[in-house]
């Protein structure tokens, strides 16, 4: 005991300069890690994002899921021939119609046949039992009177005829400008019609009228159809009011026709929430929608009721209804291209007296085209 107390002071001292070196080693061999720790924490972080971007350029790499995302055709800036665009384009009702003519108008004599083939074909095209016999009643007529005698004559009597029957009919669009104030053009329809893509294709054609241009995104039941009017906006250069979702549709286009009129902007396209035709609510709050538009500072110079080509003879019931409820001015009828039942542009305007002012022959911009009925027809018979 009494040697270990001899001996500790001078181990202590003897030892003590070995173990503050070796505190010192350790201390800059602690120091040296957290360095290089912390430059190799650095960039995997500076990385990281090129490595996101990497993969988000390959989408084939992601697991994406089902979220229904609105999609938003391209405009197009170029013009093209919509001579040749409308001609080339009623492929679907062109054959389905041509065809059923074929059988009617190539028998050596006009018969009791021809004019049941004939009745079948126009049915079948959609022009609808009244537009069919106003068609056909005045070349019975004809016939008898012995001023057709053949079926080559009696083609191009039924292609005059159906000219004549939706020619005299004005389709411009209705913009007042001299309004001292927005003019307003409300677009309704059932689900599923196209009418926020035809708004926006409105938009882009206005545009380059020299137009300003304001969309009211009145379909606040659907939140894919502000964004996707949004995305129109953008790319037409025109500007936008939204509302939040669920909210009425009435002050969204009211506060539209007012940020409208306090810029100066000469057109208000109202995009409405798609509805069925035979639900009285909804029909009704579309009604306090067109009222409301006329009650601000703006007019409502147009009504547009976009109709789906495919749907045939129930456009015209869609017709019948929104017309009531809303007082449409004209009518643009859509996927005309993807249809062999085009007929139904005759009973619109026939039976309703609704001229269809715009056609929609295909996915740009150019491909919404004003509606010419000789070129039309003639399109039919070609």
């Amino acid at each position: 005991m009494l040697a270990l107390e001899i001996f500790a002071p001078r181990f202590a001292a003897e030892t003590a300069p070995t173990i503050l070196l070796a505190l010192a080693v350790l201390t800059v061999v602690f120091g040296i890690g957290v360095v290089v720790f912390s430059r190799r924490r650095s960039t995997a972080v500076d990385a990281a994002p090129n490595d996101i971007v990497k993969v988000a350029t390959e989408p084939h790499d992601i697991a994406t899921p089902d979220v229904a995302v609105p999609v938003v055709e391209p405009i197009a800036t170029e013009t093209v021939n919509t001579t040749a665009s409308v001609r080339d384009r009623l492929g679907k009702v062109r054959s389905s119609f041509a065809g059923a003519l074929t059988s009617a108008l190539t028998r050596s004599a006009i018969t009791q046949e021809t004019w049941d083939e004939l009745e079948e074909a126009l049915l079948l095209a959609d022009l609808g039992v009244a537009t069919t016999t106003r068609v056909l009643s005045p070349l019975r007529d004809l016939v008898k009177a012995k001023k057709i005698v053949n079926p080559s004559d009696l083609r191009l009597a039924l292609q005059t005829e159906m000219t004549a029957q939706i020619s005299n009919t004005a389709r411009e669009l209705n913009f007042d400008s001299s309004l001292n104030a927005p003019n307003v053009w409300l677009v309704v329809g059932v689900n599923g019609a196209g009418k926020t893509t035809t708004i926006g294709k409105l938009a882009a054609q206005q545009r380059k009228l020299g137009r300003t241009v304001l969309m009211a995104a009145g379909d606040t039941f659907r939140a894919a159809a502000g964004d996707q009017l949004e995305t129109w906006a953008q790319r037409s250069g025109a500007e936008i009011v939204r509302g939040s979702e669920g909210s009425d549709p009435s002050s969204v286009v009211f506060d539209g026709v007012a940020r409208a009129t306090a810029k100066k902007i000469d057109l208000v396209l109202a995009d409405t929430a798609g509805r069925l035709q035979n639900n009285t609510n909804l029909m009704e709050e579309l009604t306090k929608v067109r009222r409301v538009a006329d009650k601000g500072s703006g007019k409502v110079t147009e009504v547009l009721l976009v109709i789906d080509a495919t749907t045939g003879q129930n456009g015209l019931t869609q017709a019948k209804q929104f017309a009531q409820a809303t007082a449409v001015t004209g009518v643009v009828l859509t996927k005309l291209d993807g249809s062999a039942r085009g007929g139904i542009v005759f009973a619109i305007e026939t039976e309703l007296q609704i001229p269809v002012k715009l056609v929609g022959l295909g996915e740009t911009i150019d491909d919404l085209v004003e509606f010419d009925a000789a070129e039309f027809v003639a399109a039919l018979f070609e």
